[in-house]
């Protein structure tokens, strides 16, 4: 099921405004939009979690450790880390790691291990 659409639910608080109901549907709308953000950011939570168990199986790394080499590569590739983290998520289904993405992996490795 498909949640309004700001212009639609624009109409439902101008409609409601007559019925005196405009705050509650305004509350309505922004707690969909709330609930829609979460939703999402759940979804991006599971990939990233998945990406960075990738990491922590290849290599010795601590959770936090491969948190942080994620987020070195997103920061040096000026990319979203959920996309970095989908990135390397959908390797497992044969499908190549961007250049760019794959270049910085490198050097984000390079550098955690001479932190050793």
């Amino acid at each position: 099921m498909r949640r309004a659409t700001m212009p639609h639910a624009a109409q439902q608080v101008t409609a409601a405004a007559s019925t005196g109901d405009a705050p509650l549907v305004a509350e309505v709308i922004k707690l969909r939009a709330e609930n829609d953000q979460l939703a999402r950011a759940l979804s991006s939570r599971a990939v990233i979690d998945q990406a960075r168990g990738m990491l922590m199986a290849v290599a010795p790394y601590s959770s936090e450790r491969a948190w942080g080499l994620l987020v070195d590569v997103s920061q040096h590739c000026n990319v979203k880390l959920r996309d970095v983290a989908a990135a390397l998520v959908a390797t497992t289904r044969e499908e190549e790691l961007p250049e760019q993405m794959r270049r910085e992996l490198r050097r984000a490795l390079g550098r955690l291990h001479d932190r050793w």
